[in-house]
């Protein structure tokens, strides 16, 4: 066992050495364009977003695909924390959907620890859960929803914008569902449900209406995406993701110029 004194200083060594870390990381995200405000504080939550925000900053889209298991989840959530919190087009599909689901009910709805059944069994907030009719099979083989099912698109969405029709059929392939249960908590809290199947059983589509683009799906629309002949739903995304690009490139140019003219600016008063 190290001297207590020595232990006390070496935790004394790593907390500076954090600190200065994060402060350097703040000024470069700030010289970056980034509202820097809300990382002003030393936890390590804040600093986990920072860490996020600088290792994003430079995709113009996040898309978080289809997947099993628990394996880099909390990354995923971190990468849609910063796709919401800085309005950059996402893109969910499948785990996407429900990853972005865990990710608003935490964050925004106030749902501590919400979570997924099959990534944490014990969660008090089961968002996402396995298929009603399937609860205590644990075997793999056939306990999917598969091939095609009708969804509902709700009017006035971004889904409906996307498709340009109210009904459509996609392709299923996935054990776990949105768990309606907690429909009103995350609906008040800004979240919409744009896609239901026919009988409202299961939630097939959710986006943010306060947000440029941030759509997710249960299905898979890559089922039915060609090179020549792209889904919607890949199309519209990669358009977002450019216009955003264009945008954040053009915002970028303008606060060079600015900080090239500021002298000229400041010796004129």
């Amino acid at each position: 066992m190290w001297p207590s004194r020595l232990r006390h200083e070496i935790h004394r060594i790593e907390v500076r050495t954090e600190r200065t870390l994060h402060i350097a990381e703040l000024d470069r995200l700030q010289r970056l364009g980034v509202d820097v405000a809300k990382y002003q504080s030393f936890d390590y939550e804040v600093t986990q977003a920072i860490t996020a925000a600088a290792h994003f900053l430079a995709f113009d889209g996040l898309l978080v695909p289809g997947g099993f298991g628990k394996r880099g989840i909390e990354g995923m959530l971190q990468a849609i924390r910063y796709a919401r919190e800085t309005k950059v087009p996402y893109f969910g599909i499948c785990l996407g959907m429900q990853t972005a689901c865990i990710e608003f009910a935490r964050n925004v709805a106030g749902l501590e620890n919400a979570n997924s059944s099959e990534f944490d069994p014990a969660t008090p907030h089961r968002v996402i859960y396995k298929l009603r009719e399937l609860r205590g099979v644990e075997e793999l083989g056939g306990t999917m929803r598969l091939g095609a099912w009708t969804c509902k698109i709700e009017p006035g969405t971004l889904a409906h914008k996307v498709y340009g029709k109210s009904e459509i059929s996609e392709r299923h392939r996935h054990r776990y569902e949105f768990n309606r249960e907690y429909e009103e908590p995350l609906v008040a809290a800004g979240m919409r449900i744009s896609g239901s199947t026919p009988d409202g059983t299961y939630v097939e589509m959710i986006e943010l209406p306060d947000h440029p683009y941030f759509i997710g799906c249960q299905f898979h629309p890559e089922f039915k995406s060609k090179p020549l002949e792209p889904h919607p739903l890949f199309r519209e995304f990669i358009g977002a993701a450019y216009a955003h690009g264009l945008q954040k490139r053009s915002a970028r140019e303008a606060s060079t110029v600015e900080m090239f003219h500021r002298p000229e600016k400041v010796a004129r008063r």
